[in-house]
């Protein structure tokens, strides 16, 4: 790290002054230095920036790398460079900006949010802490939403797609994604945090999806929460990424989550289970009739959810499929309502 930092200094000063006082580097020059400019290409950053992460523990060290240095030189990843960007010797800003970036994933700041996006669903979403950061699993969520879409009709009163209520939206991906992907659906997205609710503002005026979504800043677990939403009529699903932690994993979790990720978002009490009750108790109130609830769960969950609807018999709602995420854990909750 000392030497890194030595020889970027030295790079830095080096160029200062051509150019009419800008930056400014003479690659003409590095042929006849082929080692040094073999480090300084964007290949030789990542290797060396990987080393360092590796030497600090800090966890999917390459990625991490590839991602920043991807970023710096305007690409999603690194595979996606054009080859003779590898190899070519990247330019003093280039170099200043990925130290300061690898200085933050060396704190154990998400690689979501030192890049200020990331994908989900092809959708390029703005990230900013302390806002949830969407996992892949979630993904998968979206999918089985969309697979159970496809196989239902919604023309209904001239409603020409289905009404999703998304709970606890964070940064807006599930929403969004459905969104884009059913065109003549409607989403009505709420969260009790501001901060979530400004960012799924930010990507919807991103996406230009404003047109279909309603953004409410709402507590569900607040009594009447219920009559916030009930104008908007009954909808058709109920979709949520809900805090489903058990409150004594808390501790456990990553320094990466535990440091910037809002608490809030991640605690789902004693089992895990206090949000998820509450959207389950408000659901029958605002579901249709055959209405579905589509949750993502701690594998603990499915069987502690069956048993707390048997207990519930008033809610009229049936759990009736459980589905793996990709390391093979029941992951994905799905209950529909059948009640009068």
């Amino acid at each position: 790290m000392k030497l890194w930092g030595q020889m970027l200094r030295a790079l830095l000063s080096s160029s200062r002054g051509r150019r009419g006082g800008t930056w400014g580097w003479a690659f003409s020059s590095w042929p006849s230095h082929p080692s040094l400019a073999g480090l300084l290409s964007a290949t030789g950053v990542v290797n060396h920036w990987t080393r360092v992460f590796e030497k600090r523990g800090i966890p999917e060290a390459q990625e991490s790398s590839e991602y920043i240095v991807a970023h710096v030189l305007g690409a999603k990843t690194f595979q996606s460079l054009k080859p003779v960007l590898w190899t070519q010797p990247l330019t003093p800003q280039q170099l200043q900006c990925i130290q300061e970036l690898c200085s933050r994933r060396l704190q154990r700041m998400p690689v979501q949010y030192i890049l200020g996006e990331w994908d989900f669903q092809g959708l390029s979403l703005k990230m900013a802490p302390p806002v949830f950061i969407p996992r892949p699993e979630t993904e998968e969520l979206v999918e089985w939403v969309l697979e159970e879409i496809a196989q239902r009709s919604y023309v209904v009163k001239g409603q020409h797609g289905p009404l999703i209520l998304e709970v606890g939206c964070g940064s807006g991906a599930i929403s969004l994604s459905l969104l884009s992907q059913l065109p003549e659906s409607q989403v009505i997205a709420v969260d009790k945090k501001e901060a979530a609710i400004s960012l799924t503002c930010e990507n919807v005026q991103r996406l230009q999806l404003q047109d279909r979504i309603r953004i409410i800043l709402l507590d569900v677990t607040l009594e009447g929460s219920c009559t916030h939403l009930l104008p908007w009529g009954p909808v058709d699903l109920i979709v949520s990424n809900p805090p489903y932690i058990f409150h004594q994993d808390m501790e456990q979790l990553a320094p990466e989550i535990r440091s910037y990720e809002d608490p809030v978002a991640l605690d789902g009490g004693e089992e895990g289970l206090d949000i998820i009750t509450h959207i389950l108790t408000l659901a029958p109130k605002l579901l249709k009739n055959s209405g579905s609830i589509f949750l993502e769960v701690d594998p603990r969950h499915p069987e502690l959810v069956r048993s707390w609807l048997q207990s519930q018999p008033d809610l009229y709602l049936n759990l009736v499929a459980v589905r793996r995420d990709f390391c093979g854990r029941p992951r994905f909750l799905h209950i529909q309502r059948s009640g009068p």
